[in-house]
Formats: C-alpha cells, structure tokens, sequence
C-alpha cells in the first residue's frame, strides 16, 4: 500500500504540462477494437484506467505496441471473449466494450463495471438505447449478456445528455443498417474527440458537439490515427493550485474555450490570470470572493471540478455554495476537509461552505479520484504535514502528480506502508 505525503504552505512556480484527457481516453481505447486494421492513439496519458483497458483489449486477442504517449492497437483478430469481474470492476469506462463489441459481433458478455463510487450511476440510458437498435438484454447476477441479430438504425432521445451513453450509443450504431439519431446528446469535447476517431476510421458522423448527432451505418472501419485532447479536469485542477499558492504558475498544452467556465468561476472570485493560445498563468490570489457553483453538462460547470474548488472556496471571503445535480453522491472529501480545517456544511446534495479557514495537515484518505484531488489540493494548502492514503483513486487520473508537482516547487512525495 501507499499514501502519499505532502508538507504544505510551498509556492508553486514554472509549468505544468497537461496530459492527454482521462475521459477521452478511456474511450477511445474500447473505439480502436472497432477497427478491422491498425490504429494509433497519440497523448495518451500514463494512468492506471489505461493500464486496465489495454488488459481488456489484449484479452479480446488485440495486439498492442506501446510507445512514449503512443498506443498501436492492432483490431484484425479481435475475439469476442466475456469480460470478467475483475477487470470491468476495475473501472466505470469498461462499459465502453459494451457499445464496441455489439457493434462488431452483435454479441457481448460483460460484468457490471466498476469504478469510483458516487451514486447510483445507473447505465439505463445505454440498454434503452441498445435495444432500440435491435439489441436483447439479459442478465446473469451481475454479467450482461447482449445480443443482436442484426442492428437497425433508429431514432433514440435520451432522458438525460449522458457522455457514456452518448458515446456508447455512437459506438453501437456505427455499422448498423441505416441512420441512427441520438437526441438530447451530450456536448463535452470528449465526445468530439471519440467521434472524429470513428470519423478517421470511415464511420459517417455528423453532429458531435451538438445535442443531435446522426450516424449513417458502414460495413468496414478501417486504420486510423487520432490525438487524445487534453484533460480539461487536469488542467483545471491545476489551476485552482495556482489560485491557492502559484507564483506566475504556468498551465500548458491546454484549449482554453474547453476551461470557460472553471475560469469564469475564478474570475468571479477574484483570481487574476494571463491566457496565451495554449497556456494560462495564474497566481495566489490574497482576496479571494465567495461565489455559488452549480453543477451542469457541458458547457456548464463540470462535476469533476465540484469537489476540487471546494479547497479554493473555504479560503474565500464569505460563505458559498456547490450544488451538485450530476451525482448524489459525491460528498466523500467532506468530513476531511472538515478534518483539516473547513468550514462545511452539507444538506442533501448541497454543500456550504464558510470562510476563510486556515488548512491543518492530518490523515486522509481517498474516497474516489476528484475527493482525492481535492485532499491534494487541500494538503498543498496546508499547514504542515498530510498523509493521504488510498492514492490509487488519484493515480486513475493523474499522470506523474508527484513529478509535476515536486518540479514547481511542492513537497510531495510517496511512501510505502504496511
């Protein structure tokens, strides 16, 4: 077991270069199996949900090489092989394999997928879509079994702008017969990264980034090659460490229009930042303003940064609120940010919080990947020492944290426990 160990209150100064995104990448990994030849994936982030992945892909008999931030994934003899409990528990975008494999074998046998726990997070939406395009469903304990005979096109709106399953859904009606039309779509950059991969592929996509996205069916997906965009939740997690100690901290290799609204929060709150084409640098912002964040689908707030800017609004000037409409139950950094020093109160999924408090270092553990952001963020803040366990929610989605860290001046580092 680790934890990881940060002794606060050290300015944070130079840059940081943002890797390729975790939401992106999780998906377009389970895409590449679509292809009947070679694809690459490029940026690709080192996390421990890819390691996963490439575990699931080699067991469907997916050949891979792996290079620097690159991935080769040979698809011409992919099998269609159940996928066990141990791996699609591992982590919530095995459902992914879902969508991928009905596509190419109208067959699939896969467990409930796993992840971090905040919510029900039913996947509803993704078997009501499936079933539109002609697909059955049953279940065994805890494995799906998914079959088709064939997959027609349809019409599917779905009750909720979901990115999994409007990227499952587009995974699963890439070679059905006809047109299908997803309404109510989810809009996050993720999404137009997954569908110009398919794109580059042969598939016919038309509509990513829009809440209507329509895809004509074809018989063959062929070789391909596509850059992971970068992590727009890294990149703004990042930023609230410079909103908390930067010294002219640079974040790089970003989109900008991908942060509007984490950075319009920051502006609300009085945090000062320059902005290049591909980069920001911020700093330490000594008055800082409460504000109310509400939780939204992009291009809203997005619920992944929820959790993290509660460091930056308990060191703010009055009381503030984050309500959280994406998950109810996504409250897991609480009790230790109250643990260190936090003023906070929680009513349903709403959360108060008053300020300034002053951050204390002590024990903490991970709940899941953003509460474990948030400690982090907390820790960097803090007063003294603080040990955080459970890192391997962290590591799901933050690539080289102690290095990135470590070279802008932090004092992090990991240790090994009994």
């Amino acid at each position: 077991m680790q934890r990881l160990v940060i002794q606060g209150g050290q300015k944070l100064s130079g840059t940081i270069k943002i890797n390729g995104a975790k939401n992106s990448v999780v998906a377009l990994l389970p895409a590449a199996i679509l292809s009947d030849e070679e694809t690459v994936i490029y940026n690709v982030p080192k996390i421990t949900d890819v390691d996963v992945l490439k575990q699931i892909i080699e067991l469907l008999n997916g050949k891979l090489v792996v290079e620097e931030d690159a991935i080769k994934i040979d698809s011409k003899n992919i099998q269609n092989t159940t996928i066990p409990e141990e791996l699609s528990n591992k982590l919530r975008a095995s459902y992914y394999f879902m969508g991928a494999l009905l596509s190419k074998f109208k067959h699939v046998e896969i467990y409930f997928p796993g992840g971090c726990n905040f919510g029900a997070r039913q996947i509803d939406y993704h078997l009501k879509g499936f079933e539109a395009l002609g697909a059955t469903i049953t279940m065994e304990g805890s494995k799906f079994i998914i079959d088709a005979k064939e997959l027609k096109g349809a019409e599917i709106a779905l009750d909720f702008p979901s990115v999994g399953a409007t990227i499952n859904l587009m995974l699963a009606s890439v070679k059905a017969e006809g047109q299908t039309t997803i309404y109510n779509a989810a809009k996050e950059p993720e999404i137009v990264n997954v569908a110009s991969f398919l794109s580059n592929m042969g598939a016919n996509i038309r509509g990513a980034g829009t809440s209507t996205i329509k895809i004509t069916g074809v018989k063959k997906l062929g070789r391909a090659m596509v850059d992971v965009i970068p992590d727009r939740i890294e990149a703004g997690t990042y930023l609230i460490a410079g909103a908390l100690l930067g010294e002219n901290l640079t974040i790089s290799n970003i989109i900008p229009e991908h942060l509007s609204s984490i950075l319009g929060k920051l502006r609300e709150m009085n945090v000062k930042y320059t902005q290049k084409v591909n980069e920001i640098t911020i700093s330490k912002c000594e008055n800082l303003k409460a504000t109310d964040i509400k939780t939204q689908v992009y291009p809203g707030y997005p619920t992944d940064l929820a959790q993290p800017i509660c460091v930056l609004l308990a060191k703010a000037n009055g009381t503030s609120h984050v309500i959280e409409t994406i998950y109810e139950k996504r409250m897991g950094h609480v009790k230790y940010l109250q643990q260190m020093g936090a003023n906070i109160e929680i009513e349903d999924n709403i959360e108060t919080i008053t300020g300034p408090c002053n951050f204390v270092g002590t024990n903490v553990e991970a709940s899941d990947l953003r509460a474990g952001a948030t400690l982090f963020l907390a820790a960097l803040a803090a007063e003294g020492e603080t040990s955080i366990t459970n890192i391997q929610f962290i590591l799901r989605g933050y690539e080289n944290l102690v290095n990135k860290l470590s070279n802008v001046g932090a004092n992090i580092h990991i240790e090994e426990i009994e």
